[in-house]
């Protein structure tokens, strides 16, 4: 069954934080859902605008996505969807108390739920009876896969003949995936056909055709996965550079992660993304958890015997004289080109990749 169609998204109050990324990327473009409204009791009555580079910002100024204060509320505009988004990670995964009501309403209403949190809603009982009653599903997107159906390492990843890009990050919530979103569609633009791998649940509801879901895939599996998802990619799509979207960080306590990108991907290059503001890793901050040095992070990419092609920045926090002041800083001090992503978008990489690799 094809799930694709006209979506509300539920961002219980957050929308203003990273909390709300996954509703934030599929405000920026997905090929999966057509995004008709965001549900949020703090922000309703605003309208969500977006620009080119996929900058988003909230105002009373008029566009095709409203904010509504709940479910029922926007019930009353007689509008047509197929599903309800979670579009938030929440404390462990678990659904907050306080969407359950929307997401019931929604059930009865004929509206399936889609489902990008690690609890798996299909096992509540009242949920999935309410879902059975009403004849619509809960999709739960970070089920994990059998045994069966995964993948183990086989080396064909050295078939692949084209440049393998990853977008790391210095910590976790730094927009790589949307970097690397943006990288693809500048290459694309430019004519040099491109396509990203995703891997996490929000890559997966923006509708890319090839990837997997890290974190609800057995860690044996996890490098077979990735690397049957970027040879498939390679052998039926053909494209000239492959974008691969990063998850964690190398050196995050909370979960250390980027060396099967490095190893098992048998990656050409790293961009990698940083936020100049960020002191300790996002959430640790009462441990006391530094975040290491940007150079200390190239290093030990380069001792993976990997280059960092590119830096990019999350600005979020900083002015806009501070944006300019810390790109200017980097690119001197490291002798690495930096950008600014969603303030000025991705062109500029487009000529590096190809003096680099030569396509």
């Amino acid at each position: 069954m094809e799930i694709k169609g006209n979506a509300i998204i539920l961002t219980n109050g957050k929308f203003d934080t990273k909390s709300s990324k996954t509703a934030h990327g599929l405000l920026r473009g997905s090929r999966r859902f057509n995004i008709i409204s965001v549900i949020d009791e703090e922000f309703h009555g605003r309208f969500v605008h977006v620009n080119k580079h996929g900058k988003i910002h909230i105002s009373k100024e008029k566009s095709k996505v409203p904010i509504f204060k709940n479910i029922n509320s926007f019930l009353k505009t007689g509008i047509s969807v197929k599903y309800c988004i979670i579009g938030v990670a929440s404390a462990g995964g678990k659904l907050p108390d306080e969407m359950r009501e929307d997401i019931k309403i929604s059930i009865k209403n004929n509206i399936s739920i889609i489902n990008g949190l690690h609890s798996i809603l299909n096992t509540d009982k009242e949920l999935k009876n309410l879902a059975d009653k009403n004849n619509v599903q809960i999709h739960d997107i970070r089920s994990s896969k059998s045994r069966d159906n995964l993948k183990f390492w086989s080396g064909d990843i050295y078939s692949v003949k084209v440049p393998k890009i990853v977008v790391l990050g210095t910590d976790c919530g730094l927009g790589k995936r949307t970097t690397a979103k943006l990288i693809v569609e500048a290459m694309n633009n430019h004519n040099i056909k491109s396509d990203m791998i995703y891997t996490g649940q929000t890559g997966w509801m923006q509708g890319w055709d090839y990837g997997f879901i890290f974190d609800s895939t057995l860690n044996d599996f996890v490098s077979g996965e990735l690397e049957n998802s970027i040879v498939r990619c390679y052998k039926e799509t053909k494209p000239e550079y492959i974008l691969i979207e990063g998850q964690a960080a190398l050196r995050n306590p909370s979960g250390p992660c980027g060396s099967e990108f490095l190893v098992s991907c048998n990656i050409d290059g790293v961009i990698l993304q940083h936020s100049p503001k960020r002191k300790y890793y996002d959430g640790w901050e009462h441990f006391g958890a530094l975040m290491p040095s940007l150079d200390s992070e190239i290093e030990l990419i380069r001792s993976y015997g990997k280059e960092v092609i590119a830096i990019t920045l999350n600005t979020q926090g900083l002015t806009d004289k501070e944006k300019i002041f810390q790109k200017k800083l980097i690119a001197t001090n490291l002798n690495i080109p930096v950008f600014l992503p969603i303030d000025e978008g991705m062109d500029g990489i487009v000529e590096i990749l190809k003096n680099k690799y030569g396509n």
